[in-house]
Protein backbone atom coordinates (compact mmCIF):
# COMPACT_ATOMS: atom_id res chain seq x y z
CA UNK A 1 0.00 0.00 0.00
CA UNK A 2 1.44 3.35 -1.09
CA UNK A 3 -0.16 6.57 0.11
CA UNK A 4 -1.15 9.02 -2.61
CA UNK A 5 1.04 11.78 -1.14
CA UNK A 6 4.23 9.65 -1.15
CA UNK A 7 6.83 10.26 -3.87
CA UNK A 8 8.57 7.22 -5.33
CA UNK A 9 10.96 8.07 -8.14
CA UNK A 10 11.13 6.03 -11.32
CA UNK A 11 13.84 3.38 -10.98
CA UNK A 12 13.22 2.54 -7.33
CA UNK A 13 12.70 -1.18 -6.75
CA UNK A 14 9.92 -1.91 -4.27
CA UNK A 15 9.32 -5.43 -2.95
CA UNK A 16 6.04 -7.13 -2.15
CA UNK A 17 3.73 -6.07 0.69
CA UNK A 18 5.60 -2.80 1.29
CA UNK A 19 3.67 -0.02 3.04
CA UNK A 20 4.63 3.59 2.29
CA UNK A 21 2.83 6.19 4.39
CA UNK A 22 2.05 9.83 3.70
CA UNK A 23 4.72 12.31 2.58
CA UNK A 24 7.51 9.75 2.25
CA UNK A 25 10.21 10.12 -0.41
CA UNK A 26 11.96 7.11 -1.96
CA UNK A 27 14.68 7.93 -4.49
CA UNK A 28 15.39 6.30 -7.84
CA UNK A 29 18.36 4.22 -6.61
CA UNK A 30 16.54 2.64 -3.66
CA UNK A 31 15.94 -1.11 -3.38
CA UNK A 32 13.30 -1.98 -0.78
CA UNK A 33 12.79 -5.53 0.50
CA UNK A 34 9.49 -7.31 1.03
CA UNK A 35 7.26 -6.33 3.92
CA UNK A 36 9.05 -3.11 4.84
CA UNK A 37 6.99 -0.31 6.38
CA UNK A 38 7.53 3.46 6.09
CA UNK A 39 5.19 5.25 8.49
CA UNK A 40 5.28 8.86 7.21
CA UNK A 41 7.72 11.64 6.31
CA UNK A 42 10.59 9.17 5.76
CA UNK A 43 13.37 10.05 3.30
CA UNK A 44 15.25 7.29 1.46
CA UNK A 45 17.74 9.03 -0.81
CA UNK A 46 20.83 7.89 -2.72
CA UNK A 47 21.87 4.28 -3.35
CA UNK A 48 20.14 2.51 -0.48
CA UNK A 49 19.37 -1.20 -0.18
CA UNK A 50 16.97 -2.30 2.55
CA UNK A 51 16.19 -5.89 3.53
CA UNK A 52 12.85 -7.47 4.37
CA UNK A 53 10.45 -6.45 7.15
CA UNK A 54 12.36 -3.35 8.21
CA UNK A 55 10.29 -0.54 9.72
CA UNK A 56 10.95 3.21 9.48
CA UNK A 57 9.32 5.78 11.73
CA UNK A 58 8.60 9.44 10.92
CA UNK A 59 11.41 11.83 9.99
CA UNK A 60 14.10 9.19 9.65
CA UNK A 61 16.55 10.02 6.84
CA UNK A 62 18.54 7.27 5.14
CA UNK A 63 21.17 7.58 2.41
CA UNK A 64 21.84 11.31 2.42
CA UNK A 65 25.39 12.54 1.80
CA UNK A 66 27.92 12.29 4.64
CA UNK A 67 28.87 15.13 6.95
CA UNK A 68 32.43 14.91 5.65
CA UNK A 69 34.06 17.83 3.80
CA UNK A 70 36.19 15.35 1.83
CA UNK A 71 33.10 13.86 0.18
CA UNK A 72 32.94 15.07 -3.43
CA UNK A 73 29.83 13.40 -4.83
CA UNK A 74 31.24 9.91 -5.43
CA UNK A 75 28.79 7.05 -5.92
CA UNK A 76 28.53 5.22 -2.59
CA UNK A 77 25.74 3.44 -0.71
CA UNK A 78 23.93 2.33 2.42
CA UNK A 79 22.83 -1.22 3.23
CA UNK A 80 20.30 -2.01 5.99
CA UNK A 81 19.38 -5.61 6.73
CA UNK A 82 16.22 -7.49 7.68
CA UNK A 83 13.85 -6.96 10.61
CA UNK A 84 15.32 -3.66 11.81
CA UNK A 85 13.39 -0.91 13.57
CA UNK A 86 14.51 2.61 12.65
CA UNK A 87 12.86 5.10 14.98
CA UNK A 88 12.13 8.81 14.63
CA UNK A 89 14.86 11.24 13.48
CA UNK A 90 17.43 8.52 12.80
CA UNK A 91 20.07 9.43 10.19
CA UNK A 92 22.24 6.97 8.25
CA UNK A 93 24.70 8.48 5.73
CA UNK A 94 26.19 6.88 2.63
CA UNK A 95 29.86 5.94 2.58
CA UNK A 96 32.88 7.62 1.00
CA UNK A 97 35.52 6.37 -1.42
CA UNK A 98 38.16 6.77 1.27
CA UNK A 99 36.27 4.57 3.70
CA UNK A 100 35.18 1.68 1.50
CA UNK A 101 32.12 3.26 -0.06
CA UNK A 102 29.39 1.65 2.04
CA UNK A 103 27.66 2.18 5.38
CA UNK A 104 26.16 -1.05 6.72
CA UNK A 105 23.56 -1.88 9.37
CA UNK A 106 22.95 -5.60 9.95
CA UNK A 107 19.84 -7.63 10.78
CA UNK A 108 17.49 -7.30 13.76
CA UNK A 109 18.88 -3.95 14.90
CA UNK A 110 17.01 -1.30 16.90
CA UNK A 111 17.98 2.33 16.27
CA UNK A 112 16.08 4.45 18.79
CA UNK A 113 15.14 8.12 18.41
CA UNK A 114 17.86 10.38 17.03
CA UNK A 115 20.54 7.73 16.42
CA UNK A 116 23.19 8.85 13.92
CA UNK A 117 25.21 6.37 11.86
CA UNK A 118 27.92 8.27 9.97
CA UNK A 119 29.68 7.40 6.72
CA UNK A 120 31.51 4.09 6.31
CA UNK A 121 30.35 2.62 9.62
CA UNK A 122 29.76 -1.13 9.89
CA UNK A 123 27.09 -2.25 12.36
CA UNK A 124 26.57 -5.97 13.01
CA UNK A 125 23.43 -7.94 13.86
CA UNK A 126 21.15 -7.46 16.88
CA UNK A 127 22.73 -4.16 17.89
CA UNK A 128 20.71 -1.73 20.03
CA UNK A 129 21.27 2.02 19.90
CA UNK A 130 19.49 3.97 22.64
CA UNK A 131 18.18 7.50 22.08
CA UNK A 132 20.55 10.02 20.46
CA UNK A 133 23.58 7.76 20.38
CA UNK A 134 26.09 8.84 17.75
CA UNK A 135 28.75 7.16 15.62
CA UNK A 136 31.46 9.18 13.89
CA UNK A 137 32.79 7.86 10.59
CA UNK A 138 34.46 4.47 10.06
CA UNK A 139 33.24 2.96 13.36
CA UNK A 140 32.78 -0.82 13.64
CA UNK A 141 30.07 -2.15 15.96
CA UNK A 142 30.08 -5.92 16.35
CA UNK A 143 27.05 -8.17 16.94
CA UNK A 144 24.80 -7.80 20.00
CA UNK A 145 26.41 -4.61 21.31
CA UNK A 146 24.31 -2.08 23.23
CA UNK A 147 25.06 1.63 22.81
CA UNK A 148 23.73 3.78 25.67
CA UNK A 149 21.67 6.92 25.25
CA UNK A 150 23.45 10.19 24.42
CA UNK A 151 26.78 8.43 23.95
CA UNK A 152 29.27 9.36 21.23
CA UNK A 153 31.87 7.08 19.62
CA UNK A 154 35.07 8.42 18.05
CA UNK A 155 35.88 7.79 14.41
CA UNK A 156 37.70 4.53 13.61
CA UNK A 157 36.83 3.04 17.01
CA UNK A 158 35.69 -0.58 17.36
CA UNK A 159 33.00 -1.78 19.74
CA UNK A 160 33.32 -5.49 20.40
CA UNK A 161 30.68 -8.19 20.34
CA UNK A 162 28.29 -8.30 23.28
CA UNK A 163 29.66 -5.15 24.90
CA UNK A 164 27.63 -2.39 26.53
CA UNK A 165 28.34 1.36 26.54
CA UNK A 166 26.82 3.29 29.43
CA UNK A 167 24.64 6.31 28.74
CA UNK A 168 26.28 9.70 28.11
CA UNK A 169 29.69 8.15 27.50
CA UNK A 170 32.38 9.57 25.25
CA UNK A 171 34.16 6.59 23.70
CA UNK A 172 37.60 7.41 22.29
CA UNK A 173 39.13 3.93 22.33
CA UNK A 174 38.21 0.39 21.30
CA UNK A 175 35.68 -1.39 23.54
CA UNK A 176 36.68 -5.02 24.00
CA UNK A 177 34.07 -7.79 23.53
CA UNK A 178 31.69 -8.67 26.39
CA UNK A 179 32.76 -5.65 28.44
CA UNK A 180 31.05 -2.56 29.83
CA UNK A 181 32.46 0.95 29.59
CA UNK A 182 31.19 4.30 30.82
CA UNK A 183 32.27 7.83 31.56
CA UNK A 184 32.95 11.21 29.99
CA UNK A 185 36.03 9.61 28.46
CA UNK A 186 34.81 6.06 28.77
CA UNK A 187 36.78 3.63 30.91
CA UNK A 188 36.47 -0.12 31.21
CA UNK A 189 34.20 -0.97 34.14
CA UNK A 190 33.99 -4.77 33.95
CA UNK A 191 32.35 -7.63 32.10
CA UNK A 192 28.83 -7.42 30.69
CA UNK A 193 27.64 -10.32 32.85
CA UNK A 194 23.97 -9.56 32.22
CA UNK A 195 24.54 -9.72 28.47
CA UNK A 196 26.43 -13.00 28.74
CA UNK A 197 23.63 -14.58 30.78
CA UNK A 198 21.00 -13.33 28.32
CA UNK A 199 22.77 -15.09 25.49
CA UNK A 200 22.87 -18.22 27.65
CA UNK A 201 26.64 -18.57 27.92
CA UNK A 202 27.44 -21.46 30.27
CA UNK A 203 28.45 -20.55 33.82
CA UNK A 204 31.80 -22.34 33.45
CA UNK A 205 32.64 -20.30 30.35
CA UNK A 206 31.66 -17.04 32.06
CA UNK A 207 33.93 -17.89 35.00
CA UNK A 208 36.80 -18.69 32.63
CA UNK A 209 36.29 -15.43 30.77
CA UNK A 210 36.11 -13.57 34.07
CA UNK A 211 39.51 -14.95 35.16
CA UNK A 212 41.14 -14.12 31.83
CA UNK A 213 39.56 -10.66 31.77
CA UNK A 214 40.68 -9.87 35.31
CA UNK A 215 44.23 -11.00 34.61
CA UNK A 216 44.63 -9.06 31.35
CA UNK A 217 43.04 -5.79 32.46
CA UNK A 218 43.50 -5.62 36.23
CA UNK A 219 46.72 -7.49 37.02
CA UNK A 220 49.59 -5.10 37.86
CA UNK A 221 52.44 -7.49 37.09
CA UNK A 222 54.16 -7.48 33.68
CA UNK A 223 53.12 -5.34 30.72
CA UNK A 224 49.72 -5.45 29.03
CA UNK A 225 51.30 -7.09 25.98
CA UNK A 226 53.02 -9.70 28.11
CA UNK A 227 49.80 -10.61 29.92
CA UNK A 228 47.98 -11.08 26.61
CA UNK A 229 50.78 -13.28 25.30
CA UNK A 230 50.66 -15.45 28.44
CA UNK A 231 46.92 -15.97 28.04
CA UNK A 232 47.34 -16.87 24.36
CA UNK A 233 49.93 -19.47 25.32
CA UNK A 234 47.33 -21.29 27.43
CA UNK A 235 45.38 -22.06 24.23
CA UNK A 236 41.86 -21.48 25.57
CA UNK A 237 39.12 -22.96 23.38
CA UNK A 238 35.96 -21.23 24.60
CA UNK A 239 34.32 -18.87 22.12
CA UNK A 240 34.24 -15.83 24.38
CA UNK A 241 37.92 -16.00 25.38
CA UNK A 242 39.07 -16.60 21.80
CA UNK A 243 36.90 -13.70 20.61
CA UNK A 244 38.42 -11.41 23.23
CA UNK A 245 41.98 -12.40 22.32
CA UNK A 246 41.41 -12.04 18.58
CA UNK A 247 39.98 -8.57 19.15
CA UNK A 248 43.04 -7.56 21.17
CA UNK A 249 45.36 -8.84 18.44
CA UNK A 250 43.64 -7.05 15.54
CA UNK A 251 45.25 -3.90 14.24
CA UNK A 252 43.30 -0.77 15.11
CA UNK A 253 43.40 2.99 14.65
CA UNK A 254 42.60 3.47 18.36
CA UNK A 255 43.87 2.38 21.76
CA UNK A 256 41.68 0.32 24.10
CA UNK A 257 39.30 1.58 26.77
CA UNK A 258 41.11 0.55 29.95
CA UNK A 259 40.15 0.74 33.64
Amino acid sequence: MIHSSAIIESGAIIGENVKVGPFCFIGKDAKIGDGSFFHSNVVIDGDVEIGNNTEFYPFSSIGTIPQDLKYSGEKTKVFIGNNCKIREYVTVNIGTNGGGGITTVGNNCLLMVGTHIAHDCTVGDEVIFANHSTLAGHVIIEDKAVIGALSAIHQFARVGEGSMIGGMSGVTGDVVPFSTVMGNRAKLSGLNIVGLKRREVEKEEINELRRVFKYIFYEKKDTFKSRVEKVIAKNYQSYTVKKLLNFLLDNSERSFCLP
